[in-house]
């Protein structure tokens, strides 16, 4: 009788377990469906600059709805760009220089550096509804999130094996079949964990996006980063406390719903040939896999769709075969292209003109103080990525190459990474004041903060991809922990910790502006440093010396890659390939 009463049992559950995920995501798909109505409803409402903040713990959840919607479709808009433009930079041998060193600028140049050109804008854009200020929120979010994710994108597709390649070519592909079926399941590990880093780094920049000023106007959005900044400024440390714990959760809740089901997801792409014993799991994605629901969906809409796409594809290809360019087309698009130049040429000669004019209100004093600020930012910015990669390179691998680690450390990691360090800086600035440490060096403590999680989750990135054979080849021959470490790890991960430290600098110039210059109690805190002097410049709508600073730090970034970076990236793409 009992083995009859274990089956019925088992047989049970069996029934039952697939109905409660049926439910589960009807249900999630209801929220979705009623989570857009309410975004809808709020940002099309009349415009309120300046939404009173209410430190009452009732009003977490509705702050922190508000919060995570920005920053996803921050994070979708970073995305999409991401694809868009290192598709276009690792293809297009023309542009590729230009929007390389265009990239590098754009990451270079900080958060508040885009704020009042982007608020006015987007105000200017709706002039009389929410949607405006919340665009412009979400568009400095999109400046926090997107620029490691294009450089990830582009070092994935400069490092796609060529027979890969030459596979696509015999088998005709279009670009579209390439990109779908090559270019982003062989990207899809390092955009992912580049994604968590975004998604952290949104969390990061929050208070800075949802809480800030424009000239004589204070602008307050409701969310999470306004309610920690708000709480800091008036020294409610309980309230700081119930913010934190809140996006505590959040991160928790978004690791096991989203990210962790993504990384199960994505290890089929590793590119090996012998599959590894470890496999990284996801209880989420197997219940989306048991789902009637989801597969339902699945075999109606999606699976006709993508069997249309691609048999279109193939039949066009068929009418339609290649043919050799002709001498008009290249002269036609060799127009476009010139055309295209001298529009831009003449929209960077305006507002050179405009700069040049506005520069010439800067005191020769001013000049010489942002210079020096530059040079002892330099110094914070590499100490802080020198002190970065000691631990994180021996961390990230061994989380990468343990699966079991990994689902243990990448929850904490992700915390940690998305900690608003703003929130308890002024705990670190007393506890490095109480042992007689000056906010010079205690700065090089928050850029740390905001920096190492770049080369972390890139190297995690990096030693997930790293094929298993390579590992048990290791393994069989014996190889010691320095063989082990100069013949296949860092060999491996070379391209993802390139990726990691470039974007890290980055992030690090970035937070020059939060950790040199800070307000506490209606006290402001500051040490010489380019960051500082562009974070005054905006809070006293001194525009030319916020121009001027902004300018410095791109050339010194720029310069920085054109004569370190570079080099680095074309060695990972012509030596360490997985070919």
């Amino acid at each position: 009788m009992r083995p009859r009463f274990t089956l019925s049992r088992q047989l049970a559950v069996e029934r039952t377990w697939p109905f409660f995920i049926d439910l589960s995501v009807a249900a999630a798909l209801l929220a979705g469906f009623y989570a857009i109505l309410w975004i809808a409803k709020f940002w099309f409402s009349a415009a309120i600059p300046e939404i009173e903040i209410h430190l009452a713990p009732s009003h977490l959840p509705l702050y922190a709805f508000y919060s995570i919607v920005r920053i996803f479709v921050a994070y979708a808009l970073s995305l999409a760009f991401a694809i868009a433009y290192g598709y276009t930079a690792a293809y297009n041998k023309r542009l590729e220089a230009l929007l390389i060193a265009t990239l590098d600028i754009l990451q270079s140049i900080p958060v508040l550096s885009f704020l009042p050109g982007v608020m006015l804008a987007m105000i200017s854009l709706f002039p009389s509804r929410q949607l405006g200020i919340e665009m412009g929120a979400i568009l400095l979010i999109f400046t926090g999130e997107v620029w490691n994710m294009a450089f990830s994108f582009y070092t994935s597709l400069k490092s796609i094996p060529r027979e890969l390649m030459e596979a696509c070519e015999i088998g005709r592909f279009s670009r579209l079949q390439r990109l779908f079926q090559l270019e982003l399941p062989f990207a899809a590990i390092g955009l992912i964990w580049n994604s968590i880093v975004s998604v952290a780094n949104g969390w990061f920049f929050l208070m800075v996006c949802e809480m800030f000023p424009v000239g004589s106007r204070n602008y307050r959005l409701p969310g999470l980063g306004s309610y920690l900044q708000t709480a800091a400024s008036e020294g409610d440390f309980r309230a700081v406390t119930w913010g934190l714990v809140a996006m505590v959760l959040i991160i928790v809740v978004t690791d096991q719903l989203l990210w962790r089901p993504l990384i199960a997801w994505s290890d089929k792409f590793k590119f090996e040939t012998v599959e590894s014993e470890e496999r990284v799991t996801s209880s989420v994605l197997h219940a989306l896999r048991n789902s009637r629901v989801v597969a339902t969906i699945e075999r109606r809409t999606f699976r006709p769709m993508s069997e249309w796409f691609y048999n279109s594809l193939a039949e066009r290809k068929r009418k339609h075969p290649p043919q050799a360019p002709r001498t008009e087309s290249r002269r036609g698009v060799t127009a476009i292209y010139i055309a295209v130049g001298l529009v831009a040429l003449a929209g960077i000669l305006f507002a050179a003109s405009d700069a040049v004019r506005m520069l010439r209100d800067i005191h020769r004093s001013e000049f010489f103080t942002l210079l020096a600020g530059a040079g002892l930012t330099f110094l914070r910015v590499n100490a802080a990525l020198l002190f970065a990669s000691l631990w994180t390179i021996p961390v990230g691998v061994a989380i990468g190459f343990q699966p079991r680690l990994s689902h243990i450390l990448q929850p904490i990691a992700q915390i940690a990474a998305s900690f608003p360090a703003t929130a308890l800086f002024p705990l670190i600035l007393l506890a490095l004041a109480r042992i007689g440490v000056s906010l010079g060096i205690g700065s090089v403590v928050l850029m740390l903060l905001a920096a190492q999680w770049y080369i972390l989750f890139n190297v995690i990135a990096g030693a997930q991809a790293i094929p298993s054979e390579l590992k048990e080849i290791a393994t069989l021959f014996r190889f010691s922990n320095v063989q082990r470490w100069t013949t296949v790890i860092l060999p491996g991960i070379f391209p993802f910790l390139i990726t990691g430290l470039i974007t890290a600098s980055g992030g690090a110039w970035n937070a020059s502006i939060v950790a040199e210059y800070f307000q506490l109690r209606g006290h402001t805190l500051m040490t010489l440093g380019l960051g500082a002097q562009i974070s005054a410049a905006s809070d006293h709508a001194n525009y030319a010396v916020l121009l001027a600073g902004t300018m410095i730090m791109a050339l010194m970034v720029v310069t920085i890659n054109r004569l370190v970076w570079r080099p680095l990236y074309h060695l990972a793409e012509t030596k360490y390939r997985l070919d």
